[in-house]
């Protein structure tokens, strides 16, 4: 619920300090904290400065002063703190022209949500990610000139079944999917996520264990519009992350660090709404599609090795995407079929239909992955994209030359960010996505994560050469 500066000022009485949050162009939370006493209505009317430069995707360091304006709607307080805390999420502004900061997250989300009212299509656009993690009793790594390896402690990993002390009960690979207690040893650590977030004001759905051993989970949120959503999604890897550390436990939303198991994704579920009506609904549409849905599926099955770029834009996203494992790197859709990017979840309701693209995880940052997405989709409907006919059928039991007419996302993080260079005109329409966040988006993934993983040999790679 939206709240006011005067609602705001309220929540703050029972606090002692006010964490100011933004997010940086990869996606990661930034903040810093000042006394109640510094909050005040003037406040949210004037910005906080600071060193731009010093962020991750802004600033040089010849232009580094940015401004910072809180958003009253965002504020809770934060149930993980042990200081009494007031959080608020933060726009960034440019301190010369005063205007928003071209290369703000937040702001791209709030231009999307613009740009598909301008459209007349919708006036409302809701989000909802299935976020997936994974739950570890403890983690080693080190990557240096002459040493690379990770360890991972896990009571529930399959790996621990023989180590002293072991009460049996371990989770086989794949055999994570609803088991209950003891086999499930997260339950009562799951119900406290759930109830932080809860308590910091997050409509939850429900949680479960996952498929993979090692404490692979996952918790729903109700759908909620585009910019709020990304807002909650970062309160949901907060508030996961440090409530695991108070309990001795440590959380990881890398798509695929285990072997041999499934991986971590965020299936996204999205739809369009004008005059309170879901317009992505028709009784007599396949799956209960409109053929405005169809159209948006369109542009997500187009545009999608563009997408993910900033869908699934970690070299280790490519760990999990791959073809013959039951993850989704099909560029098709379907009512059912788990393996094709784009899913139509099974439900009658008018109010439930909506597009689920699958390929996406949760080391995306969230406001530049959901804004890409309706992007993607009003390409699709304004040009009228067909998708085809849809796959309702075991795609990897196809004959090898129908297999071969469908085309699968690309293998790698370099390859999708080359893709996204080819393919990018339909981020920019409302100016919604500028060049330079582009420019300089694709710019750091290829020094810092691309070049910085080729460059390395793994672990493996002695394995396989090193008596070569």
């Amino acid at each position: 619920m939206a709240k006011s500066v005067k609602e705001v000022l309220e929540m703050a009485k029972g606090v002692q300090v006010v964490d100011l949050r933004f997010t940086d162009l990869p996606g990661t939370w930034q903040h810093f904290t000042m006394p109640v006493q510094r909050l005040s209505e003037d406040f949210f009317k004037e910005s906080i400065p600071f060193d731009g430069s010093s962020i991750r995707g802004f600033q040089e360091i010849h232009e580094s002063d940015m401004l910072l304006k809180p958003d009253a709607e965002t504020a809770f307080i934060d149930p993980t703190a042990e200081t009494p805390t007031l959080v608020i999420s933060c726009n960034v502004f440019d301190p010369i022209t005063e205007e928003a900061y071209s290369r703000d997250p937040r702001y791209v989300a709030q231009k999307a949500e613009a740009y598909a009212k301008s459209t007349g299509l919708a006036d409302t656009v809701y989000f909802a990610p299935e976020a997936e993690f994974f739950v570890f009793d403890g983690v080693r790594y080190t990557s240096t000139p002459n040493e690379a390896a990770f360890s991972i402690e896990s009571e529930e990993g399959w790996w621990s079944s023989n180590r002293e002390g072991s009460k049996g009960g371990s989770i086989q690979p794949k055999r994570g999917y609803f088991p209950t207690s003891p086999t499930d040893t997260l339950q009562e650590l799951r119900n406290k996520f759930m109830l932080a977030m809860q308590a910091a004001g997050v409509s939850m759905d429900l949680h479960h264990h996952e498929v993979a051993t090692a404490g692979q989970s996952e918790m729903s949120m109700h759908f909620t519009t585009l910019t709020r959503m990304a807002d909650d999604l970062l309160l949901y890897k907060y508030i996961i992350k440090n409530v695991a550390r108070k309990h001795g436990k440590t959380v990881t939303f890398m798509p695929k660090p285990i072997f041999g198991d499934n991986g971590s994704g965020m299936h996204v579920h999205s739809s369009m709404w004008k005059d309170g009506k879901n317009v992505f609904y028709d009784e007599k549409g396949y799956a209960g599609l409109s053929q405005t849905a169809k159209y948006y599926i369109g542009g997500l099955l187009k545009h999608a090795p563009a997408l993910l770029a900033l869908t699934s834009p970690t070299t280790n996203s490519y760990r999990r995407l791959v073809p013959g494992y039951e993850a989704p790197v099909n560029i098709a859709y379907s009512q059912r079929n788990r393996s094709a990017i784009c899913r139509i979840p099974a439900n009658k309701s008018s109010k439930a239909k909506r597009v689920e693209f699958r390929a996406p995880d949760a080391t995306a940052n969230h406001y530049l992955a959901f804004s890409a997405i309706l992007m993607a989709g009003i390409d699709g409907i304004l040009n009228k994209i067909d998708p085809g006919e849809p796959k309702d059928v075991d795609l990897y039991e196809l004959p090898a030359a129908e297999k071969a007419l469908i085309k699968q996302v690309p293998s790698s993080l370099d390859a999708v960010l080359n893709a996204l260079e080819a393919d990018h005109d339909f981020l920019l329409q409302g100016g919604v996505f500028t060049p330079d966040l582009l420019e300089e988006y694709i710019k750091y993934k290829r020094v810092h994560e691309v070049d910085a993983v080729r460059l390395r040999p793994t672990p493996h790679e002695y394995v396989l050469y090193f008596d070569a």
